[in-house]
C-alpha cells in the first residue's frame, strides 16, 4: 500500500521547499553577478550534454546546488533522484556518516524529480522568469510513472528587474496553495467556462512546426466562433517558453487553456522533434491538477507517462472541468 499523500506533503514538503529556495538563490546570484560584470554571454554559453538537455551556463549553479543538497539528504535517508543532467541516481547511508550509491530504487525510500530550472532560454536571456520544478513519489520497488507523484512544488526564479518570488505546492487530494511575498492563498480556478476574453495558447516552439501547430489552432477557434459564438479577436496567444510556467498561469486562471502538441503531432507523421519531458512539467501537473485544472493527453485520455529523461510528453491543460467539457470537443475535431 502506497503512503497517504497527507503523511508524504508534512514530512517531505518543507525540505522541498528549502530545496527549490536554495537552487534559485545559486542561479539569481550567478545571474547577477554576470550581468552586473558585463558577463551575460556566459550564461548562454552551452557548458554540456546532459542526459535528457543541453546544459547552458546558467544552469550549472542549479546543478552543482543539486548535487550537494543530494549527498547531504543521502548521509540521512535513501532516496531517488532523477534530473534532467544526471538521470536517476539513487544514494543512501554508508553507515560510517557518508553516502554510498545504491543499486536501484527499492531502498524503502522517496524518488524525487527535480527541474532545477524550467525556463532556461527566457532565464538566461533576462527576458521572463524560470522555474524549479520538483515532484515527489513515495518509496516503490521501479521507475516511478506520473500518476505516482503526489507532491509538487514549482518555485519562481525571477527575471532581474524582480524580486517578487512566487511559490506553487500541491499533495494530491490536498488542494494547491500559492505563496507570493507574505500572502498565502488556496487556489481554484472555478467553473467560468468562457470561449473567449482571455488566453488560450497553441505552444509553437520550433520554426519548422509552427504552420503544423498553427493549422490546428486557426481550425480550433474557427469551430469556437462557429458554435460558441466566440469573439476570436479576444482570444489572446501567449509563446512562453517554459511548460511549468504555462502550467503555473493555467493554475493562476490566467491561461484558459494551453495545448503542446509537439510530440502528439510528430508521432503522427513518424518524426521526431524537441519536446517536453517528465521532468519538466512532473511537479507542476500535480500542482495544476490540484487548483482545478484538467490536464489530458492531447487526443483527451489520460495523461500518464514514465519519469525518466527521454520520454517526449505533449499535453493540453483546460483551466477547469467546464472549460474542458465545453472546448475539447472542437480540439478533438481539429486534431
Amino acid at each position: 500500500m502506497s503512503t497517504p499523500p497527507h503523511a508524504l506533503s508534512e514530512r517531505h514538503l518543507a525540505t522541498l521547499l528549502a530545496l527549490a529556495e536554495r537552487i534559485g538563490a545559486a542561479v539569481v546570484e550567478h545571474r547577477d553577478t554576470a550581468l552586473a560584470t558585463g558577463a551575460a554571454d556566459g550564461l548562454m554559453r552551452i557548458a554540456s550534454q546532459g542526459a535528457g538537455d543541453v546544459t547552458y551556463g546558467i544552469d550549472v549553479p542549479a546543478e552543482h546546488a543539486l548535487d550537494l543538497w543530494l549527498d547531504e539528504e543521502a548521509r540521512k535517508t535513501p532516496l531517488s533522484l532523477l534530473t534532467e543532467d544526471s538521470g536517476w541516481r539513487h544514494r543512501g547511508p554508508d553507515g560510517k556518516g557518508g553516502v554510498r550509491a545504491l543499486e536501484g530504487f527499492d531502498h524503502g525510500g522517496p524518488r524525487i524529480v527535480v527541474d532545477p530550472i524550467d525556463g532556461t532560454r527566457n532565464l538566461m536571456t533576462d527576458l521572463r522568469p524560470a522555474w524549479t520544478v520538483i515532484g515527489l513519489a513515495g518509496p516503490g520497488p521501479g521507475e516511478p510513472r506520473q500518476r505516482d507523484v503526489v507532491l509538487g512544488v514549482v518555485r519562481e526564479i525571477p527575471e532581474s528587474r524582480s524580486r517578487s518570488t512566487r511559490v506553487l505546492h500541491a499533495a494530491r487530494g490536498l488542494g494547491c496553495t500559492l505563496v507570493d511575498g507574505a500572502r498565502e492563498r488556496r487556489l481554484d480556478t472555478g467553473s467560468d467556462a468562457r470561449a473567449d476574453h482571455g488566453y488560450f495558447p497553441f505552444f509553437k516552439y520550433l520554426p519548422t512546426e509552427r504552420h503544423e501547430v498553427a493549422a490546428v489552432e486557426a481550425r480550433f477557434f474557427a469551430r469556437l466562433a462557429e458554435h460558441e459564438r466566440a469573439d476570436v479577436r479576444n482570444c489572446y496567444d501567449d509563446q512562453y517558453i517554459s511548460n511549468a510556467g504555462q502550467l503555473v498561469l493555467l493554475a493562476l486562471g490566467t491561461y484558459r487553456m494551453i495545448a503542446d502538441l509537439r510530440a502528439f503531432l510528430a508521432a503522427r507523421r513518424g518524426a521526431t522533434t524537441l519536446t517536453s519531458k517528465p521532468y519538466d512539467v512532473s511537479g507542476a501537473l500535480v500542482c495544476a491538477g490540484e487548483a482545478g485544472c484538467v490536464l489530458t493527453a492531447c487526443d483527451g485520455s489520460a495523461l500518464d507517462f514514465p519519469i525518466d529523461v527521454t520520454t517526449p510528453v505533449s499535453f493540453v491543460g483546460w483551466v477547469n472541468a467546464a472549460t474542458r467539457a465545453r472546448l475539447a470537443p472542437h480540439l478533438a475535431a481539429s486534431l
